[in-house]
């Protein structure tokens, strides 16, 4: 044992690397998501008053599994009035020492032993609808609670907690594996997986709507998640490309936004103050995914933001190759909003007119009608060729779309400037 001094400390600390374990295991087990996030808050609980008396356990994990099970050992004991419920409790009560949360018994089609994998597989199981697999990842794995993932989605805590009851209600009615899927169904079920990680991520990065862009919180989770995935499954390339991408974004973060939440484009961020060390890691792990030789749509949006990273200055940019990345990366992923990127790159490298002319084709197709960062784009590539009459015309229309306000303080910002000109 330890010494008691910082004790929420530790708490807090097994609370962040231990919960989505935890819950994880106490699922497996029991098969009922409420009991299993009810012993693990009790079992936090008893830790801080415990671990003050008695010092912090040399394996905080395994201590809080163990309380856990035997709070779930004496639920289902006191409620123990039919066979089911007799087996779950043997279940419980079959080992007398420290649970063990990697038991091989379990999953052995997927050879998988990680009970936050098969967790995570669950939570994002394709016949969930995606705003539920979002939030069931951020209730489980992350802990987060009801208040904050309703808070974080700008949605009433009535309706989250709605619809966290539906997706459990459906992952039992429906008779949702627990497990990683067989090896047939891995490739496209692991996509899947990623997608929400991403999804996380970007709802932090750049929020859709509300006051602030970012939500740190939702970032952070989002990288701790993609570790979780990168450690357990270390040698699939676009798992290790995902990492790679949401560190080399993150390692800009802080200067996304001034001191008053104001937005910072990209050239006018102080590049001293991006965390160098988590663009490095970002930048290695997508090294090692290359080298795998399975390029994929992750890796290549890694690399197109270790393009902007690297770049000492704005002007040094390789837009050049970045436009070329998006090509690559529309054959992957054949979405407007990728072209729509691959517009800025052009005209970037080559000249806003060109740019300006892919950005007519998107606009005459209509598939990005209601979305502001088109005419934005038309706004900012109109601006840099001096036609800022048609530039103005084009910030008002964004204007009418934009539902995140930081946006929308830097759009009137720039509208003002060519109303100036």
């Amino acid at each position: 044992m330890e010494a008691t001094d910082g004790v929420e400390e530790a708490v807090a600390a097994a609370f962040r690397e231990e919960w989505g374990q935890v819950v994880a295991t106490l699922i497996r087990v029991t098969g009922d998501w409420d009991l299993a996030e009810e012993c693990a808050q009790d079992a936090f609980a008893q830790a801080l008053a415990r671990w003050r008396r008695d010092g912090v356990p040399r394996r905080p994990g395994a201590w809080l599994t163990t309380t856990a099970r035997n709070r779930a050992l004496d639920v289902l004991r006191r409620e123990a009035v039919g066979a089911a419920k007799l087996r779950e409790a043997a279940v419980l009560a079959r080992d007398g020492g420290p649970f063990d949360p990697h038991d091989p018994d379990f999953d052995n089609d997927s050879g998988v032993t990680d009970d936050r994998l098969r967790l995570l597989f669950t939570c994002c199981h394709p016949a969930l609808p995606i705003e539920a697999r979002v939030a069931l990842t951020l209730r489980t794995l992350a802990g987060l609670t009801t208040p904050e993932i309703a808070r974080a989605f700008l949605v009433p805590e009535a309706t989250m907690a709605q619809r966290l009851v539906r997706a459990k209600r459906k992952i039992r009615n429906a008779g949702i594996p627990y497990r990683v899927p067989p090896a047939h169904l891995l490739p496209e079920r692991t996509i899947g997986v990623l997608g929400v990680v991403y999804l996380l991520f970007n709802e932090g990065y750049a929020a859709t709507s509300g006051a602030d862009l970012l939500r740190r919180n939702l970032c952070a989770e989002a990288v701790r998640l993609a570790r979780v995935l990168a450690r357990l499954m270390p040698d699939e390339p676009e798992v290790l490309g995902l990492l790679a991408l949401l560190l080399l974004h993150d390692a800009r973060r802080n200067t996304r936004v001034d001191a008053a939440g104001d937005l910072v484009t990209l050239e006018d961020q102080d590049r001293t103050a991006w965390d160098r060390a988590e663009a490095d890691e970002g930048a290695a792990l997508l090294e090692t995914a290359l080298r795998r030789g399975r390029p994929g749509p992750y890796q290549i949006q890694a690399a197109i933001a270790a393009c902007h990273v690297t770049a000492t200055t704005a002007e040094e940019t390789d837009w050049a190759d970045i436009a070329a990345l998006y090509g690559e990366l529309a054959r992957h992923v054949p979405s407007d909003v990728v072209r729509l990127n691959r517009a800025v790159a052009v005209g970037m490298s080559e000249s806003p007119e060109a740019g300006l002319a892919l950005v007519a084709e998107l606009e005459k197709a209509g598939d990005l009608a209601g979305y502001h960062l088109l005419p934005a784009t038309r706004a900012d590539l109109l601006r840099r060729t001096g036609r800022m009459g048609e530039a103005a015309e084009a910030y008002e229309k964004a204007l009418e779309l934009v539902e995140n306000d930081a946006e929308r303080r830097f759009l009137e910002k720039r509208l003002a400037e060519c109303r100036s000109a």
